[in-house]
């Protein structure tokens, strides 16, 4: 029991990081791409400049360390929330054991 906990908790843990980090960085990827087609540099620019200016705020002046302080963020988050879950599974399953008897 105690494996699939700690199972569950980093398959939550790594989930919960990477969302967030995939998904900022899929913005700047598309942000970058967009770069390329006439007619929306300023718009891929000013949208890049502002995230960067976003992270930065996170990171003491540094976009990466921002998208890495809201990755663990939200894997402390994701981490939590699998515990609560476990813990309430826990507790139907002894409750559930107790009726069956």
């Amino acid at each position: 029991m105690v494996f699939s906990l700690f199972r569950s908790l980093f398959l939550s843990t790594l989930l919960s990081f990477a969302m967030p980090v995939i998904l900022v960085g899929g913005i700047l990827a598309s942000l970058y791409t967009a770069s390329y087609i006439p007619g929306f540099t300023w718009i891929s620019e000013t949208g890049t400049t502002q995230v960067s200016k976003f992270l930065a705020v996170f990171g003491n002046g540094c976009p990466l360390e921002g998208m890495l302080t809201i990755g663990f963020a939200f894997a402390f988050v994701g981490s939590l929330f699998d515990l609560f879950n476990f813990s309430m599974y826990q507790g139907l399953r002894n409750h559930s054991s107790e009726q069956a008897r």
